[in-house]
């Protein structure tokens, strides 16, 4: 629809009913109420439309923005547009969204594809000409009879089409499992036990019997309990020195539930559930988890959602502010806060009992949040339902931009502290890398003492190759919103997680991640493996995945922050110095740093496309070595060559076994990650709030009490 070119109260008028929640062509109260009056932009990335009420919409395009904030402008006469010139002066793509003479921009005429907000559904996504790493998202209007019979195909083909390429994957995951099923037959006649090749067989057969007798110890405790008489409660598999501080509250045998709080409630802790409010209306979960016999859960009305206003001054003022942190000095706890990965919840860190990263930082003296991205297991936004595709009109930009940036906050309010530990592990540390680069929102960095990156997934491993994946990469834009939708990423395995028994879910989600990712349960505790598939899948949008696999951006630039021709050129440049360099020591030549003109560390030439700036917090890294998933070592390359000058590497290490999912769910993943990561966390917390804080247990030596 072309703005009409009369009086700036009716280009005002037209551009906020492109934008609105509903339509504004009726005198409907709840319309006036949800009319699209301005942009807040909270990067110059992302702007956010405020309306009449209050609310917020999501996901507009740049130029659509800025035309709203200067119509408005114009129809109060303000006469100065300064906001709005800035604005696009800091956005380097802004200027491929200006409109040509039919209203059109500059994409649109030149591939067919439209970002207005009355264009087709068919048409309305952003052309694969535009900013390779994130390109601009669709606008959807405000639903029409047209919109809504479009909206309502694609959920029918998507349906269709996701559910069949949905089963052509558990079947080829039941088939590829074939060989290893008879194998397993083969060894068990010949007369020898398959599961010995395990390497934790004889622990797994410790926790197993060691579980079974908890699990009776439990059921004695209730049948005594229930005829009033005393009895010694039982630990678990749980250190015997918590007994005390740490009683179960639940036990016998696993039900196999969705609830973090049951699981919790096993090993003598619990949590509570706070609802957030992003700065574009989603409202996503954030769970704590506390020592009951420490803390009192607080009341719903307080952690309900607040506003959608990240780091309000009311809580930089003063930490006595905080509600939930009343321990005097010496005794607070220093708070952390836990990001899962792609399809997961923040369930996975709370799946093996006290050997969860969750369960083992809450036990270390830890103040423990974890933090689910948008939509999750319950979709929940301000303002807008399932069914409305805007409701879905988003991918990691702004979960990292947005939903990171908002469970910081409300985890600094809640506690009280200027900082927190920040631990990721796999999308979650994509998040944390994006929405701290500096063309991102690299503010965030003095919120966070220390990231920690658990199978960091910035650089595509190889099995971005697999054909499943190379099909979504070269199907076009549309192709992929036919098959999978404008909505959720196929529902249907949400609906098979309500509908399944937890142990055949379990098992039939095991072998289906298991084929598409190319991980096995080898360093897994077995008997817990359907336990960690009852946290996944989640609610996801199409748009977030066409991100991940679709043809523009990660699966073919080959990472999250730099495109293909920019990562082929450092690596010819790398490659070309260690040649300088080995030409150095054999031929006396001169060193490539000084055929450069540059310092001997090159610092300045290597850091001139880097990705970050001084805001940047300390890096702490977790690479597995057998991860086809993604290449941690391409990153850890990239800081050891100085392309990351402001980049502080506190702490890197290579496991050389671990595959992808190990970072978090292997036995001995306390030993080699959790104990080191409760240690960086401590020696780079503040000085200040050390000084306020309990020390870790574990950290009391003069190792984990250094200052930065």
């Amino acid at each position: 629809m072309t703005v009409p070119q009369n009086s700036p109260a009716d280009r005002y008028a037209s551009q906020t009913a492109n934008l609105s929640l509903l339509p504004q062509d009726n005198d409907n109260a709840d319309a006036h109420a949800t009319k699209a009056v301005k942009a807040n932009f909270i990067t110059p990335r992302d702007p956010v439309i405020e309306t009449a009420n209050g609310g917020r919409l999501p996901a507009v395009p740049l130029a659509e923005a800025e035309k709203l904030n200067r119509f408005r402008d114009e129809a109060e006469h303000l006469g100065s547009r300064g906001g709005v010139h800035e604005i696009r002066k800091d956005t380097a793509y802004l200027a491929a969204a200006q409109e040509t003479d039919d209203g059109a921009t500059m994409d649109d005429s030149m591939s067919g594809q439209s970002t207005k907000a009355g264009a087709p559904l068919r048409t309305a996504f952003p052309s694969s000409k535009t900013h390779p790493l994130f390109p601009q998202l669709p606008l959807y209007g405000p639903p029409t009879m047209l919109r809504n019979l479009q909206s309502l195909g694609f959920q029918i083909t998507s349906a269709f089409l996701s559910l069949a390429f949905l089963g052509t994957i558990v079947l080829g995951s039941l088939f590829t499992s074939i060989p290893p099923f008879l194998s397993y037959i083969y060894l068990l006649l010949t007369f020898r036990n398959p599961d010995a090749r395990r390497p934790f067989y004889e622990e797994e057969k410790r926790r197993r019997k060691a579980r079974a007798a908890s699990a009776r110890a439990w059921k004695r405790q209730r049948q005594w309990r229930d005829q009033g008489l005393k009895q010694n409660s039982t630990t678990g598999t749980g250190d015997a020195r918590h007994a005390e501080q740490y009683k179960p509250t639940e036990g016998g045998k696993d039900p196999l539930i969705c609830d973090v709080s049951y699981y919790a409630r096993r090993v003598g802790l619990d949590v509570e559930e706070f609802k957030v409010q992003t700065e574009d209306g989603f409202i996503i979960n954030l769970w704590h988890v506390y020592n009951p016999q420490e803390y009192s859960r607080l009341s719903s009305a307080h952690r309900d959602q607040d506003d959608p206003i990240v780091f309000p001054k009311r809580y930089l003022q003063d930490d006595s502010a905080s509600p939930s942190q009343l321990d005097p000095p010496g005794r607070r706890k220093y708070p952390v806060l836990l990001i899962h990965g792609l399809l997961q919840s923040a369930g996975a860190y709370c799946t093996n009992d006290d050997d969860s990263l969750a369960f083992y930082l809450a036990k270390a003296g830890y103040d423990v949040f974890l933090g689910n991205n948008r939509c999750g297991f319950q979709p929940q936004h301000q303002m807008l339902k399932y069914n409305d595709p805007r409701m879905w009109n988003w991918n990691i930009r702004q979960m990292g931009v947005m939903d990171l940036a908002a469970l910081i906050s409300r985890v600094l309010s809640e506690t009280g502290f200027a900082k927190l530990g920040l631990v990721c592990h796999s999308q979650g540390t994509t998040e944390a890398f994006v929405a701290l680069a500096k063309e991102q929102r690299p503010d965030l960095g003095n919120k966070i003492s220390v990231f920690c990156a658990l199978a960091p997934a910035v650089y595509a491993g190889p099995l971005i190759g697999k054909m499943y994946f190379k099909f979504m990469r070269i199907i076009s834009p549309g192709m992929f919103r036919l098959m999978f939708g404008i909505h959720a990423f196929i529902p249907f395995m949400m609906t098979m997680h309500r509908w399944l028994p937890g142990s055949l879910y379990g098992a039939l989600g095991y072998r289906v991640f298991s084929f598409l990712f190319n991980w096995t349960d080898m360093r897994w505790e077995r008997d817990l493996r359907d336990r960690m598939f009852q946290f996944a899948p989640v609610y996801v949008s199409a748009e977030s995945m066409r991100w991940w696999l679709g043809r523009e951006c990660f699966a073919s630039q080959k990472c999250i922050l730099a495109t293909r021709e920019e990562g082929r050129r450092e690596e010819e440049e790398d490659e070309g110095e260690d040649n300088g360099v080995r030409h150095y020591f054999d031929n006396d030549k001169a060193h490539p740093s000084e055929q450069r003109g540059e310092g001997s560390d090159g610092r300045e030439w290597r850091g001139r496309n880097a990705w970050y700036d001084e805001q940047v917090p300390p890096f702490a890294l977790w690479v597995a070595g057998s991860d086809e998933l993604v290449d941690g070592r391409r990153l850890l390359r990239r800081f050891e060559r100085g392309r990351e000058p402001h980049v502080r590497v506190v702490h890197q290490k290579i496991i050389d076994e671990y595959e992808h999912l190990d970072v978090i769910w292997a036995m001995d993943m306390i030993e080699k990650v959790g104990q080191e990561v409760k240690e960086v966390i401590w020696n780079t917390a503040p000085l200040e709030a050390k000084k306020t804080c309990r020390v870790p247990e574990g950290c009391e030596g003069q190792s984990c009490n250094g200052s930065v």
